[in-house]
C-alpha cells in the first residue's frame, strides 16, 4: 500500500502545482504526431523485449511462442501498475501455466534480462555523468553521505554471506526448496551466457533501451516550450523518470514530478516541465492498459485455440 500512496500523495501535490485547467490547456496545445510517435516507439521496445526473452529460454530447451511473450510482457507492466514488481511474476507464472516453463527457471531469465538493462542504463549514466560531470557529481555529494553507503552495503553484504551459508548447510524442507529455487534462478541468469543468438540478445538490449531514450526525446518535440531542451536535459530527465517508476504503482505521481526537478536544474520553466511529465506519463500508461488488458483478456483464449489444434 505504500508505494499506492506515496502516488496518491505525488498526483495531490503536483496537482496542486499547476491547475488542473491550465494542464488542460498543455494537453490541448500539444502536438500529438510527436506524442503518438513516442507511444510508437514504446510499443516497439516492448515487443523487442517480449521477442529477446526467447533467446534466454532456448538454451534451456523451451521453445515458447512469440504470441505469449508479447502477452506475458504487456501483463507485466499492467499488472506493474497494481503491485510493484509483481509483474514479474505474474510474466514467470503465465509461462508455467501456458508454457510449461518451471517458474524459478522463467523468473531466472527475468533477473537476468534485468541485469542486463541495468548494464545499459549504466551506460547512460556514466554517458550523463561524462557531459555534466561536475554539476551531478557535486550535487551527489550534497545529498547522500559516502560513509553511510558504504557501510550499508557491507552490512547487506555479510547478511547476504551468512544467509546462503545456512541455506547451503541445512537440510531442512524450507531450506531445500529455497536451494532448488536458487539454483533455478541461477540457471536462468547463466542463460544469458548459453545463447547461441547472444549478438541478437545485445542488439535488441540496446534497441529496448534506445527507443526508450528516443521515445522520451521525440515527445519533448510535443510542446513548444520543451522543444529545444539540451540534450543533458534529456538524459538527467529520463534517468530521474526511469528510477520514479520503481517508487510508486508505474511511475504515477512519481513520474511527472522526477521530471520537474530534473527540469529544475536547468532553468526549465515549471508548468511545461511538469505537463510534459503528465503527457510523457498518461500516454504510456494508456498504451499500457489497452494492450495489457488486451492481453489479459486474450491469453486463455489464444492458448485454448493452440490447445485445440494439438489435439
Amino acid at each position: 500500500m505504500l508505494p499506492l500512496l506515496l502516488g496518491v500523495f505525488l498526483v495531490w501535490y503536483s496537482l496542486s502545482q499547476i491547475s488542473i485547467d491550465k494542464l488542460v490547456e498543455y494537453f490541448k496545445k500539444a502536438n500529438y504526431t510527436w506524442i503518438f510517435l513516442g507511444v510508437f516507439l514504446g510499443l516497439l521496445s516492448h515487443l523487442s523485449r517480449a521477442y529477446r526473452w526467447r533467446f534466454q529460454l532456448e538454451p534451456m530447451g523451451y521453445n515458447i511462442r512469440l504470441g505469449n511473450s508479447i502477452m506475458a510482457v504487456f501483463a507485466t507492466y499492467l499488472i506493474n501498475l497494481t503491485i510493484p514488481r509483481a509483474g514479474e511474476v505474474a510474466r514467470a507464472s503465465i509461462l508455467t501455466n501456458y508454457e510449461g516453463v518451471p517458474f524459478e527457471k522463467g523468473f531466472g531469465t527475468i533477473v537476468a534480462e534485468r541485469i542486463a538493462d541495468m548494464v545499459v542504463m549504466l551506460g547512460i549514466i556514466i554517458m550523463t555523468l561524462f557531459l555534466q560531470f561536475d554539476f551531478i557529481y557535486g550535487f551527489l555529494i550534497k545529498k547522500f553521505d559516502p560513509f553511510k553507503v558504504v557501510v550499508a552495503l557491507a552490512v547487506g553484504v555479510v547478511l547476504i554471506v551468512f544467509f546462503l551459508r545456512f541455506i547451503k548447510r541445512s537440510n531442512s524442507k524450507i531450506a531445500i526448496k529455497i536451494r532448488v529455487f536458487i539454483n533455478g534462478l541461477i540457471e536462468g541468469v547463466f542463460s544469458i551466457f548459453k545463447m547461441k543468438k547472444k549478438w541478437a540478445f545485445i542488439f535488441h538490449t540496446l534497441f529496448i533501451w534506445g527507443m526508450y531514450l528516443l521515445m522520451f526525446y521525440v515527445t519533448s518535440f510535443s510542446l513548444e516550450q520543451t522543444q529545444n531542451i539540451p540534450l543533458a536535459a534529456i538524459l538527467i530527465g529520463f534517468i530521474a523518470a526511469s528510477f520514479s517508476i520503481a517508487a510508486t504503482n508505474g511511475g504515477i505521481g512519481s513520474y511527472p514530478e522526477a521530471i520537474v526537478l530534473a527540469f529544475l536544474l536547468f532553468n526549465i520553466p515549471e508548468d511545461p516541465s511538469r505537463a510534459f511529465g503528465w503527457i510523457m506519463w498518461v500516454s504510456q500508461t494508456l498504451m499500457i492498459i489497452i494492450f495489457g488488458g488486451m492481453s489479459l483478456i486474450y491469453l486463455p483464449i489464444y492458448n485454448r485455440k493452440k490447445s485445440k489444434k494439438k489435439v
